[in-house]
């Protein structure tokens, strides 16, 4: 199975339906969104991934409303952490690269996932990923996503 994995849209309506399109169109079933969705309405915007979403809070998100809308357009919205397993793979994510580096050296999960400086990058760590896939807003970077897919145990991080 393939899993799309997005971070720090920050309202960026475009670049995200871009992004879910292309994920789509890879194959993926399953969409993380490692935080800074921004507005709650972003949220509606994931909800539009034909597959399952998971997603945690940003630095910038609205917890309170955003849990609300969530739960309305059948999001996983997991808090400041979250924590999933697909096809015998553990998964984790979060926002902060520091919370992700934690978690990835406790070498208990395939893949963890951040967000947070916009900087995407992939690096094996003994068994573990730990994958930040960039961000989709196109500030300061060319936007991108990752995808990991579960039957090969390989990352690819794709610019938009």
């Amino acid at each position: 199975m393939k899993i799309g994995i997005i971070s720090d849209s920050h309202d960026n309506i475009g670049n995200t339906r871009k992004a879910i399109q292309k994920i789509e169109k890879l194959g993926c079933e399953t969409l993380i969104h490692c935080g800074d969705f921004c507005a709650p309405f972003m949220i509606k915007e994931i909800s539009n991934f034909s597959g399952d979403v998971h997603c945690c809070f940003g630095n910038t998100n609205d917890k309170y409303f955003s849990l609300k809308i969530a739960n309305e357009n059948n999001v996983n919205l997991h808090g400041d952490y979250g924590e999933i397993k697909i096809n015998n793979k553990k998964i984790a994510f979060t926002h902060y690269p520091f919370h992700a580096e934690g978690l990835a050296s406790l070498e208990k999960y395939d893949l963890v996932c951040h967000g947070h400086n916009h900087k995407a990058k992939k690096e094996k760590r003994k068994n573990t990923w730990l994958v930040n896939p960039g961000e989709l807003l196109g500030f300061n970077r060319k936007p991108s996503f990752a995808i990991y897919d579960t039957k090969t145990d390989e990352i690819e991080i794709i610019k938009l």
